[in-house]
């Protein structure tokens, strides 16, 4: 199973072809794909017309949706963060950080294109996908 984030889902529905929507593509009803609550939000949000919306709500239903935050997780990832500021990087956005915390705990491999989780792969034990 992987977990794929918005940077690749965002790239998939705009028609972008690289090599993280290639991995996508090959995946999608070969092998389990995730994707957390917040990703789900961060993409529908993103559709402007009501059948692209309408498309993407219906496939992302037959996925495997998580949970991604609860206390345990919102520690764990303020933890992570902490880390990586301490070794003077800073993740822009504390949605990563959250998803990232949580594949790394779950030890689930993660589809991304968006730089920010390149820290969590160097330093944390991200597993990239």
């Amino acid at each position: 199973m992987i977990l794929v984030d918005s940077s690749v889902w965002i790239d998939y529905f705009n028609g972008v072809d690289n090599e993280q929507t290639d991995t996508l593509n090959g995946t999608l009803g070969i092998r389990p794909v995730a994707v957390g609550d917040l990703i789900l939000t961060e993409v529908l949000q993103g559709f402007r017309a009501d059948k692209d919306y309408v498309t993407a709500k219906s496939l992302f239903e037959e996925l495997i949706i998580f949970d991604l935050v609860g206390k345990d997780m919102a520690i764990k990832s303020a933890e992570n963060f902490r880390t990586l500021r301490k070794k003077g990087i800073t993740v822009r956005k504390p949605v990563d950080v959250i998803i990232a915390s949580f594949c790394i705990e779950r030890k689930l491999p993660l589809l991304f294109s968006d730089r920010d989780f390149t820290p969590f792969v160097k330093n944390l034990g991200l597993i990239s996908a």
